[in-house]
Order: C-alpha cells, then sequence, then structure tokens
C-alpha cells in the first residue's frame, strides 16, 4: 500500500470550489489550536499523554453521534496542538469506519474524482442524497464544514468552563485555528492509508510539522 502524504492528502485548507460538502461519504481532517498551542497533551515514549483538555476533545468527538445522527465516526487521534480524525456523512447509510476493518468494493484510481467515497456500498455516491438544488453546501446544515464548526463550537466551550473552573491553560482569541485541513476520501485504499497514518501520528510526532521543537 502506498505510504500516506500529508503534504497531498490533508494539508489543503482551501475547499473545492462548487463542491458540495453534504455528499455522502467519508472524509478526513485536521484542526490545529491556534498558534499550534500544545494545550491537548504531549508525546511520550511513542504514545499521547492527553490533559484534562485532550481527554474532554475526545469525549465531544465520541459524542457527535448523539448529536447529528447522519455522522459515522472513524479513527481519531489527539495530538498536543492537533487532532486528525475520519468521519463518514452517512446519507442514510450506517457504515463502521473503526478498527481497520476491511471495505468491501472500490473503484479505480481517479474515478469521480471529485466525490468521496462511500464505506457502505464500496463505491462512490454519483449525486447528494436529496438530488436537490436546494441541498446544503458549504457551511449549510448537515455539511462537513457545518459539523466541524460545531465541534469546534463545542470544544471551545467546554475548554473556556475548564479555563475558569479548573485552572487550564488560558487561550487567546480563539481555541482553534480559523480554518481546516481536509480530505475527500476517494477509495478504500486511501481510507486505509489515511487510518495507518492517524494511528502512527504519535511515533512520528519528532518529524512532525506542527511540533512546535522543530521551529
Amino acid at each position: 500500500m502506498a505510504s500516506y502524504d500529508p503534504e497531498k492528502h490533508h494539508r489543503r485548507s482551501i475547499r473545492l470550489k462548487g463542491y458540495d460538502y453534504a455528499l455522502a461519504g467519508a472524509y478526513a481532517f485536521t484542526l490545529c489550536t491556534e498558534g499550534r498551542l500544545c494545550l491537548l497533551g504531549e508525546v511520550v515514549a511513542g504514545g499521547v499523554q492527553l490533559t484534562a483538555a485532550g481527554e474532554m476533545v475526545w469525549q465531544l468527538w465520541e459524542a457527535l453521534p448523539a448529536r447529528f445522527s447522519d455522522v459515522v465516526l472513524g479513527e481519531f487521534v489527539a495530538m498536543p496542538n492537533h487532532v486528525h480524525g475520519i468521519l463518514a456523512l452517512a446519507g442514510g447509510c450506517r457504515a463502521e469506519l473503526t478498527g481497520g476493518g476491511h471495505v468491501q468494493g472500490g473503484h479505480k484510481e481517479g474515478d469521480h474524482k471529485d466525490r468521496p467515497y462511500n464505506p457502505v456500498s464500496g463505491s462512490v455516491r454519483p449525486v447528494s442524497p436529496a438530488e436537490d438544488p436546494t441541498w446544503p453546501r458549504g457551511t449549510a446544515s448537515r455539511s462537513l464544514g457545518r459539523l466541524l464548526q460545531a465541534y469546534k463550537s463545542l470544544t471551545t466551550h467546554e475548554y473556556i468552563i475548564g479555563v475558569r473552573e479548573r485552572g487550564w491553560p488560558a487561550f487567546e482569541g480563539r481555541l482553534w485555528e480559523r480554518n481546516y485541513y481536509e480530505r475527500i476520501v476517494r477509495n478504500e485504499r486511501e481510507l486505509d492509508a489515511i487510518r495507518e497514518y492517524i494511528a502512527n501520528n504519535p511515533a512520528q510526532w519528532a518529524a512532525d510539522r506542527e511540533n512546535p521543537r522543530r521551529w
């Protein structure tokens, strides 16, 4: 399996022009703390020891399906100053993304390159579930952008409570950077590669571009 290239796959902060980010399928994303402050934990012996804030970020990630019924969670890791995750917008389908299990099917590299892989059918969903010109786009309801906005808002709210009531380190301005990095997962090979990248991220911290000790 080809190695996952972070420069190619998740370091893209500009959304695809005209793309419907409410399409059913799998997406990978990265959120970074403002100023790359290491508020969520530290890497020790190749693993992440989370702070109370890092634990909170994990807990709210796991709670997302209770708030958004069409969201299916995949791999996730909280690093000292950023998080990586995979999620699917189910569009009425349910998929098991966790655990790295085999997903049946697939399609040729390059086919439908601007549409997300559907882990349920092993193919690319050709149209949005509603097939309607009024289907939400961008940061509209049920889109990837809206979901990540909600996640950032929820975690920021809880972090502020932690600063006020539990002595967590304060941040200036905002907890998370305004933008985020995303990758439309287009096939099973990409899905497996991103899973592996996320699982190995703590062990690669010394060389990670987000590690402030490299600056």
